[in-house]
């Protein structure tokens, strides 16, 4: 079991600050999804966490992994790593971590990845493997099996052998998907994961996430814009606008209506749906009150 915990981390682009002293808590079996208006941050701190975005300030620290690995080639001891000064290492345990014993402990599903031609699909799946192998990309005795089973949860194995390039957006961003399960890692970031899914696979997907916190313990942080689904599928919520962090507590709390008002810029009404008790949420805009007249004859 594995946590990942940010402390007040600031992340900048061209000498202007984004987010602001925010902090993070991605706990084992707990689905923490990243809330608010486009710009907020959300991504920009997912990434910063995941050590591909450079931070100012700031500690990331990881809790409870076990990693020979990772032991065997860390390097000095410490408390917590300052992700500013320690030149993008993180720690486990008091022990610095290298990037390839990162990628054992944490793996982030990224927007837009750029697909190489001549691929099968399996193939990108079995790149999530790489932080297994060894030096010069030597044996991995698990990792057929690994990504035979991340085709099969995402439903891609009678894609397996398709080129990778003729698939459509919502099939190549569960190829990528599946190629972060093959990764089996503790933490578990997802970057806007339904983009380009249809309504069953939007489903799905948010049904396996669940299924990795409750069934394998998986740490999982997530960016979503639906709150509805936020809502659903995750145990908090962190809501951020213009980089800070305005709410943090579960789904009922932070889905407040004049909160949400205030941090969207439009009226949102909160509720729970009479059929089934979820909480839900309604953007009103100028023509909520719209009917549909009545057929002429």
């Amino acid at each position: 079991m594995v946590d990942l915990h940010a402390r007040d981390v600031t992340v900048g682009y061209h000498g202007e600050d984004v987010v602001h002293a925010a902090s993070l808590e991605l706990t084992a079996g707990t689905v923490t999804a990243l809330v608010g208006p486009n710009g907020s941050g959300k991504s920009t701190l997912l990434r910063s966490v995941a050590r591909l975005q450079p931070t100012r300030s700031g500690t990331v620290h990881l809790r409870g992994a076990t990693d020979a690995h990772a032991a065997s080639r860390a390097s000095r001891p410490t408390a917590t790593a300052r992700v500013a000064a320690d030149a993008g290492r993180d720690v486990v345990d008091g022990l610095a971590l290298t990037p390839k014993a990162f990628a054992r402990q944490v793996a982030l599903l990224t927007q837009g990845r750029p697909v190489p031609g001549g691929l099968r699909v399996r193939d990108l799946v079995t790149f999530g493997r790489h932080p297994h192998r060894g030096r010069f990309g030597g044996q991995d005795p698990d990792g057929q099996v690994v990504v035979a089973h991340a085709l099969d949860v995402t439903g891609l194995t009678s894609l397996a052998e398709r080129p990778a390039d003729e698939l459509s957006g919502g099939q190549l961003q569960r190829v990528w998907l599946a190629s972060c399960l093959a990764q089996q890692t503790g933490v578990l970031l997802l970057d806007e994961p339904t983009t380009y899914l249809d309504l069953r696979y939007q489903v799905e997907l948010l049904d396996l996430v669940r299924d990795l916190a409750d069934v394998h313990g998986t740490a999982v942080g997530v960016v979503l814009h639906d709150l509805d689904q936020a809502a659903a599928v995750a145990d908090r919520l962190v809501l951020l606008r213009a980089g800070v962090v305005v709410a943090d507590g579960t789904p009922e709390d932070v889905l407040d209506a004049e909160r949400l008002s205030d941090v969207y810029g439009i009226r949102i009404d909160v509720d729970h749906d009479p059929s089934t008790g979820a909480l839900r949420t309604r953007a009103v805009g100028r023509h909520h009150s719209r009917t549909t007249p009545a057929p002429t004859r």
